[in-house]
């Protein structure tokens, strides 16, 4: 990578990525074609891609945060059980870039796509956290998995975190959203380290692109929270959609 547009490339996706990362999720699957595309071997780029993801949810957090919305401790715990999973996913070795994986994937975005849509109406007046007892426990368990896929490559698991924290916790889903990227910066941090002991990560094209998906992701954490759920689900809706055509006819 050796022309100057190349990085201002890599900035501009990089800002593109993180707001649609932080906003709803499936960023990974625009980043990661773009960063073969400029000559990464395909694991390279999926360790690469990772030091982006560790700065854009730590601002996103921090973003979050200045706007009081935050779930501390429960995101600590969903966060440790996702960081155990991701050590796994990361050191597992297999191909998950085939067609049928991503058709399979693509079928699993419409589905979210149909429950965001069809889903029986919540009201946020009425709308209580369960975050303790056995709620806390099931979300526990479930983000182990999640960290193990997230560890293999993290594509398309933002959707899906946000839909079981609402569902399943009861957040509204600016919360849900605050709640995801704390999670996902704790168990990022476990997949970089496992890329980095394994010579997987370019560390110059990581902190370019860093840049623009930290700016994001800034950007993104303070426009959900001032928009309120309705801009979320208009967003996550488009892009879910747009995320399963990719994967239905396109390779990652």
């Amino acid at each position: 990578m050796e022309a100057w547009y190349h990085y201002v490339l890599l900035i501009g996706m990089g800002f593109v990525v993180g707001f649609i990362n932080t906003v709803a999720g499936g960023g990974s699957l625009i980043a990661l074609p773009v960063l073969i595309f400029l000559g990464l071997p395909p694991s390279v780029a999926n360790g690469t891609n990772r030091v982006a993801i560790v700065i854009q949810t730590a601002l996103a957090t921090a973003g979050f945060k200045s706007k009081q919305v935050s779930t501390f401790p429960f995101n600590l715990y969903l966060g440790i059980s996702g960081l155990l999973g991701a050590i796994i996913g990361a050191y597992i070795a297999v191909d998950i870039h085939g067609e049928t994986f991503n058709r399979i994937l693509a079928i699993v975005m419409m589905l979210v796509v149909f429950i965001v849509v069809f889903k029986p109406k919540i009201r946020l007046e009425t709308l209580h956290e369960r975050i303790t007892g056995k709620y806390l426990w099931i979300g526990i368990i479930s983000f182990f998995f999640f960290g193990i896929y997230g560890g293999f490559i993290n594509a398309g698991l933002g959707f899906i975190m946000i839909l079981f924290l609402h569902f399943v916790n009861r957040m509204t889903l600016v919360r849900a959203n605050a709640t995801k990227v704390a999670v996902v910066f704790l168990y990022t941090l476990s997949a970089l380290m496992v890329f980095a002991l394994n010579d997987k990560v370019n560390w110059k094209i990581g902190l370019i692109l860093a840049i623009g998906n930290g700016s994001g992701a800034w950007l993104a954490s303070r426009v959900s929270v001032n928009k309120g759920d309705g801009f979320i689900k208009t967003f996550l809706v488009i892009m879910v959609s747009i995320m399963a055509v990719k994967l239905w006819f396109f390779d990652l």
